[in-house]
């Protein structure tokens, strides 16, 4: 018998959700937090019928503020926590919560916090338990940041060697001599946790699950790394002897280096890939669904030389997917997984997803080549298959039809039957009223926003990661038209939400 006969209970019926990194909510501050309007965000997605949310990876970002290269795969970014919440709870003052920077705001709420340990036991009870349940990460990740601040502008290769090389003499020291900034790491993910669990039984109690995001890679620069250097592909100094990306496909005609190192597959495969299935737990713990980003990679991922920043000059390495499913779904029964099957995917590839019964995603921006064949026209979807209008790396729905040229304009307008619905309401409703179980709309796409307000450039470096959206670019009256679209095309379900906890 399969591992899995059907797709998970969240993928069996039509649903529908919206694309929206918590970044890009609105509120005071350089990005958007877990803070009110979080929940007013899944107020909106209930009002809607909406019943999924969808986001980017969740964890702490470099400096670029890319999701995809975060320096935890565990920990949550410190920069979503709601400073409000901090001073509701009296470890922050309303004074000081608008003279410090957020970082700085952080930090004194730690002290509060620990000052007044003492004084409310629940409170210290909850903290220990925390990073009782959480140290198998938690101790090297709150570690390596405190060693980042002693070592501003260096990543870990560059770290006196018994911290590099994570010498037990050497790390006893460094704990001693860091303990106040390691334990101020543990409490910002203890409120991480706690910000974020309120957040998603909240979105719990109006049957909207949350969906969650896995890159396949993980950054060179990161916790990951310098706590299993064994794992991963590295010459003696920890410098990647190969990197992973991609060779040239529909975002970049040179193919893509994203610099990740590649993974020591029989070390992973020769502990039962404990690593890998705490990672899945991390993810379970916060979201009801979750995307595993670059499927493709787990058949076989392109492998550059670490020596050329030439990503055509890769080759194809075979991974080992199917042993790694197979020892993810024997410690869960039904996991939650949905494939990024998108750019260079072989036969091969889609048998993986088969196997395991992974739905795959299809995208409409993609469709519209002239291929009565192309996998991504609605006719030929499997129902198992979530669509979206575009992703966070393509352009705005809006912004891409304008950039067509007419003859894709012509042949999209007449595979919707020479609608004179407008653009991108269009392609909205063509996701919405197709036979993918779940249709997913990136909320730009629901306010009909251009180019200037898409996400992310694939290769490139700078002003990715940033778009807000603020409340007076929603129409009152949106609520009320996608209610009505998600009524008409069957998409709210009617069913409670349950979400699996595996």
């Amino acid at each position: 018998m399969a591992l899995r006969d059907l797709p998970h209970p969240l993928l069996q019926h039509r649903r529908a959700g919206v694309l929206l990194h918590p970044t890009s909510l609105p509120g005071p501050g350089e990005q958007g937090t877990l803070g009110a309007d979080a929940f007013r965000f899944v107020d909106f997605l209930s009002e809607c019928g909406f019943t999924v949310w969808q986001m980017l990876p969740v964890g702490p970002t470099h400096a670029n503020r890319s999701p995809y290269q975060t320096l935890s795969i565990h920990a949550g970014n410190p920069a979503l926590i709601d400073l409000d919440d901090l001073v509701s709870r009296s470890w922050l003052t309303s004074e000081q919560r608008q003279a410090l920077t957020g970082e700085q705001a952080r930090r004194q709420a730690a002290d509060t916090f620990f000052a007044q340990y003492d004084q409310h036991p629940e409170q210290a009870e909850a903290y220990e338990r925390f990073c009782h349940d959480q140290r198998q990460w938690l101790d090297d990740y709150a570690l390596f940041m405190a060693l980042r601040d002693c070592y501003p502008g260096d990543d870990w290769t560059k770290w006196p060697d018994d911290i590099r090389l994570r010498r037990a003499q050497g790390m006893a020291r460094m704990r001693r001599e860091l303990s106040q900034s390691i334990e101020a790491r543990r409490f910002e993910q203890f409120v991480f946790d706690w910000q974020w669990q309120a957040l998603r039984q909240y979105a719990r109690e109006r049957e909207v699950a949350l969906f969650g995001d896995m890159p396949i890679f993980v950054a060179h620069d990161s916790a990951d790394v310098w706590a299993n250097q064994d794992l991963f592909k590295l010459d003696a100094d920890g410098q990647p002897l190969s990197v992973a990306g991609v060779p040239p496909d529909y975002f970049s005609e040179d193919g893509q280096h994203w610099g990740n190192p590649h993974y020591n597959w029989d070390e992973m495969q020769a502990n039962g890939f404990r690593w890998w299935r705490e990672r899945l737990n991390t993810q379970l713990r916060w979201f009801d669904l979750i995307r595993l980003d670059h499927f493709r990679g787990l058949e076989a991922f392109w492998e550059i030389p670490a020596a050329t920043p030439q990503p055509r000059l890769g080759r194809w390495v075979e991974a080992p997917g199917r042993a790694l499913l197979n020892s993810l779904f024997r410690e869960h029964k039904n996991l939650p997984l949905v494939a990024e099957n998108l750019g260079f995917i072989t036969r091969a590839v889609e048998a993986l997803r088969e196997e395991f019964r992974l739905p795959g995603m299809v995208v409409l921006q993609f469709a519209f080549d002239g291929n009565a064949d192309n996998p991504h026209l609605p006719h030929a979807y499997d129902p198992h298959s979530v669509v979206y209008t575009g992703t966070h790396d393509n352009d705005t729905s809006l912004g891409w039809y304008q950039q067509q040229p007419e003859s894709v304009r012509t042949r999209l307008i007449e595979y919707c039957h020479q609608s004179q619905e407008p653009m991108p309401q269009l392609l909205v409703q063509l996701a919405l009223s197709s036979v993918a179980r779940l249709a997913i709309i990136p909320f730009q796409d629901l306010l009909g926003l251009g180019s200037e307000q898409r996400m992310n450039r694939p290769g490139t470096e700078d002003g990715n990661w940033r778009w807000r959206f603020v409340w007076p670019q929603v129409p009152p009256s949106l609520n009320e038209s996608i209610h009505h679209w998600l009524t008409l095309y069957g998409r709210q379900p009617n069913l409670p939400l349950q979400p699996s906890r595996s």
